[in-house]
């Protein structure tokens, strides 16, 4: 008789887990989210014989004569790793690999749904910059690219550049890069709406991590006006001489105006406000700002300035939360990333890409632009369609595809 095989989804494979109350978030993760399954069918003697041996040795030979040919007779074009180290986990920070295995598990499933892009969460037992940057070249070889996901900063940036120089996929460190493109898709929209371009507006960004540097580099490259950013100690300013080596990039980067001192004191005028620090602004300080300005407060689940508050004095709103209008979510742009890029087995994500995905997300709302829709929703369907063409496209102007 043949050995029962136990799903391990089931009740009967979990014998010994912990009991908790009933919820519906754990419910929900019992045995993960996520699952292996196979496209071929493997029915009998013959179908075995091709899917395995002695059929895959041709396959095999064929790829180590031609290595291109892995694109095609593998997964590889169409799978990305998404890699972390646990140390900055969605707002509840350093928690460690096994922790952060249910949003890496999240942020594979939003792949499959949104791009169909297949991923698998790789989560590291290691902080060590070399050691994570080592770990990923030497598994880059099972995939066509690599996202980088929930490592704090300053690390990730020396992470991403390494992996970039030495892998000829993509590699996309979605906290700064995603937060970036959607912030500029939606910043675009406003600036639409009230009638002003994005070399009219002076932005304050809060908060120097990766997704508040991130986003001043990528606004000064999509063409803004002026940005400044500011971190606890307020704005980082080329006057400080407590900077990190990247925030002393930034600060040579940014703020034309020459600001300085606090948060609150740069907001005096300014056109945007974009929250990306977790901080509290105080309802004065926005009432500073000059007139139809946008604030744009994606701390989670506490915006920086409460969207009541906000509304009073901003002519456009958003957060970072599914429950307001004008979600900036990074949904909307790496599922769209990543099938664009590997559509055309880009060796990298380039600028132009990057700005072709968020000119793409902007261009979705068209005609429905208000006040309260600068931005699609994560379930529009033809967000993911559009930014994959737009990268695409991209990607063969700037001379990065290979097909």
């Amino acid at each position: 008789m043949a050995a029962e095989i136990v799903n391990p989804r089931s009740e009967s494979g979990t014998e010994g887990a912990p009991e908790e109350p009933f919820d519906p978030a754990f419910a929900l993760h019992r045995g993960g989210k996520m699952a292996i399954q196979a496209t071929v069918p493997v029915r009998n003697k013959d179908d075995l014989s091709l899917a395995y041996t002695p059929g895959v040795a041709k396959v095999c030979t064929a790829i180590a004569e031609r290595p291109e040919l892995v694109h095609d007779y593998t997964w590889k074009s169409q799978v990305v790793a998404v890699v972390t180290d646990g140390t900055a986990v969605l707002g509840l920070g350093d928690i460690g690999p096994e922790a952060s295995l249910p949003v890496m598990e999240g942020k594979a499933i939003l792949f499959k749904q949104f791009g169909g892009v297949d991923a698998v969460p790789i989560a590291l037992a290691t902080t060590d910059t070399d050691e994570i940057v080592e770990t990923v070249v030497r598994l880059a070889p099972s995939f066509g690219g690599v996202n980088l996901e929930d490592i704090s900063a300053p690390r990730c940036f020396e992470i991403e550049r390494k992996l970039q120089e030495r892998l000829d996929i993509p590699v996309f460190h979605d906290d700064q890069h995603g937060t970036a493109i959607v912030t500029l898709a939606a910043l675009r929209n406003a600036a639409k709406l009230t009638g002003r371009t994005l070399g009219d507006l002076r932005a304050v960004i809060s908060g120097a991590g990766a997704a508040g540097v991130a986003i001043a580099k990528f606004l000064l490259e999509a063409g803004i006006g002026d940005v400044c950013v500011a971190d606890r100690k307020g704005v980082v300013s080329s006057d400080r001489e407590d900077l990190t080596d990247v925030k002393r990039e930034i600060a040579g980067l940014t703020n034309k105006a020459g600001l300085s001192g606090s948060l609150e004191t740069a907001l005096a005028g300014a056109d945007v406000f974009i929250g990306v620090s977790g901080g509290t602004v105080p309802e004065a300080a926005v009432a500073s700002m000059a007139k139809d300005a946008f604030v744009f407060a994606m701390a989670n689940p506490n915006p920086e300035v409460h969207p009541d508050v906000a509304h009073k004095y901003a002519a456009v709103v958003a957060t970072g939360r599914s429950d307001y209008p004008n979600q900036i979510n990074n949904v909307l742009a790496f599922p769209g990333i990543f099938a664009g890029a590997l559509q055309v087995r880009a060796s990298r994500i380039t600028e132009g890409m990057k700005i072709a995905a968020a000119d793409a997300i902007a261009g979705v709302v068209g005609d429905a632009l208000a006040a309260d829709c600068v931005i699609p929703s994560p379930f529009d369907d033809r967000v993911a369609p559009a930014v994959a063409a737009a990268v695409a496209a991209a990607a063969r102007a700037e001379g990065v595809a290979r097909r």
